[in-house]
């Protein structure tokens, strides 16, 4: 395995700030064409699915000096959290002429946004690393989110380590919570490529989620950067994991011991919709109900789905209440698609024109079901009439 590959090429700096949990007044308004849904309503369209991946640079630096000591075999010291410098001004400019700018030219109101997915990096030393890199990455999350709080609210990274158990993640969860953050990025492979921990469904998980489920936060299914030379990291390594979550889910009783838990899988599902027959079939002959029973308030499908055939089969195949709008921008995809002229990953375009959709499919998956899934949001977003 090449340790080039398990590194991470990025960087972060640490904070301690509180949200600002005001209501969030900025919508959208959009007229009903639908006989029974005649009023003008005001729409928030909520992305579920946003990194911070133009971090300041510095944040890389400590990073790759972190790693480097952490597979020094105790010859290189770790790097002070205090030498991390990243001012406002750098986190606002690295904000403005990104995610702010996308929003605004997509139309998009608020991102739930976490530490970028592929830097967790949980297969990079040990507890304690993992630990100290969670807090400066959500730390650096909620100093965004103080810095713009009318546009992004925060999610998660857990301080997860191979061999460690989940239940070591809960203390970092609740004190993100208590800063304001609705939810947490929880990766099935701490190994980053070798998929050898536990399932999902495994009793060793049930103490985390015990916690989850008291602090009602739900969790994406998110894996970090591979050092499995077999796989591409966005490319096939995370919907193999997406996939293989959602096959540990659905012939589980997992739903049974924890009724009120919500896990996202993003990336539309990996190939769950294109092969959602087989998932069926699967299910039914292990004596399991149909998917639709499965999933309907515990398995979500966010929009992370890069052409409108993709959008239109996951449309016509998830019921319109289990999918959450989403981008990922900027994230996996930034180029523009040269037969459309627009960028792969401005997904409400696809929402927008999806034939499988009506208007009340479209408030679900724009705002609906993300309020539903991320229940503490009613403390950061008010709804508006």
């Amino acid at each position: 395995m090449s340790d080039d590959r398990c590194k991470m090429t990025e960087e972060l700096r640490p904070l301690t700030s509180v949200f600002d949990n005001r209501a969030l007044n900025r919508s959208i308004a959009i007229a009903s064409q639908s006989p029974n849904l005649r009023l003008w309503r005001a729409l928030m369209i909520i992305d579920c699915h946003g990194h911070y991946t133009t971090e300041p640079k510095d944040l890389h630096r400590f990073r790759k000096e972190q790693t480097a000591a952490a597979t020094s075999g105790g010859k290189t010291a770790m790097p002070s959290r205090a030498s991390l410098k990243m001012s406002d001004d750098e986190i606002r400019e690295s904000i403005e002429q990104n995610q702010l700018k996308l929003q605004r030219e997509r139309g998009t109101d608020l991102t739930i946004f976490s530490p970028r997915a592929s830097g967790m990096g949980h297969h990079i030393g040990d507890e304690s690393v993992s630990l100290e890199w969670s807090q400066i990455c959500n730390d650096l999350i909620a100093r965004v989110v103080s810095l713009f709080p009318q546009n992004f609210v925060g999610v998660c990274q857990l301080p997860q380590s191979p061999g460690v158990p989940p239940k070591n993640a809960t203390a970092e969860l609740e004190r993100c919570v208590k800063m304001g953050f609705i939810g947490c990025n929880l990766n099935p492979d701490p190994s980053g490529g070798y998929f050898n921990a536990p399932p999902l469904t495994d009793k060793s998980w049930y103490p985390f989620y015990e916690k989850m489920v008291e602090l009602d936060v739900p969790a994406m299914i998110h894996v970090s950067g591979c050092c499995n030379p077999a796989m591409h990291t966005t490319g096939s390594y995370y919907l193999n994991a997406d996939t293989m979550a959602f096959m540990q889910l659905i012939l589980s009783d997992l739903f049974k011991d924890f009724p009120t838990l919500k896990l996202i899988i993003p990336h539309g599902g990996g190939a769950v919709p294109f092969h959602w027959g087989r998932f069926r079939g699967i299910a039914l002959n292990n004596g399991r109900p149909e998917l639709d029973a499965i999933i309907k308030n515990n398995i979500f499908f966010d929009t992370c789905v890069y052409h409108q055939p993709g959008i239109n089969l996951l449309a016509e195949v998830v019921p319109a209440d289990n999918i959450l709008f989403a981008s990922e921008m900027v994230g996996a995809v930034k180029g523009v698609d040269p037969k459309s002229g627009h960028y792969f990953d401005d997904t409400k375009r696809y929402v927008d024109k999806s034939p499988r959709l009506d208007d009340t499919a479209r408030r679900k998956i724009f705002e609906g079901n993300a309020r539903r899934v991320f229940s503490r949001l009613k403390t950061k977003a008010a709804v508006t009439a």
